[in-house]
């Protein structure tokens, strides 16, 4: 049993005047039926990069840019009795939106350009705190990236 490491997408735009994220909700465990950050597992021999351009293109259908990593943490899930259920090590990186079409792919039943006010002021989508604070680094990073 080992951490398995995983990357996480902040992919931002500007659209109709606002300030939007992607997201997308998990189909399968652990965490199904949450949103979250398009991401996944990297795969052996995948560089961090070339995970988060695949797992974006694999769940939303979108093609991205790595722009640079924004945050890297642990996420750990213990059953009831404490005992870790997974054990993720995710690097969450900056990218760029470059084209493809929206839409739910693998491991998400969808997928959406959220609101950033309303996901981080208004709790819309009800991420986690750890993931609205990778959002807001995110949007301080992007100011002046066009």
């Amino acid at each position: 049993m080992r951490p398995i490491p995983g990357v996480g997408a902040v992919v931002l735009r500007e659209h109709d005047g606002r300030s939007e994220v992607l997201l997308v909700r998990r189909a399968r465990a652990p965490l199904a039926g949450t949103w979250s950050l398009p991401g996944g597992a990297i795969e052996l021999g995948e560089t961090v990069a070339e995970a988060c351009v695949r797992e974006v293109c694999e769940e939303t259908g979108l093609e991205v840019a790595v722009v640079e990593p924004i945050e890297t943490f642990d996420i750990i899930l213990r059953d009831a009795g404490g005992a870790v259920q997974y054990h993720y090590l995710i690097v969450d990186m900056l990218c760029a939106a470059q084209g493809g079409e929206l839409r739910a792919g693998e491991d998400a039943s969808e997928a959406v350009w959220a609101s950033t006010e309303g996901v981080l002021e208004r709790g819309e989508f009800a991420l986690t705190e750890r993931a609205c604070t990778v959002i807001r680094r995110a949007m301080q990073r992007s100011v002046g990236l066009g």
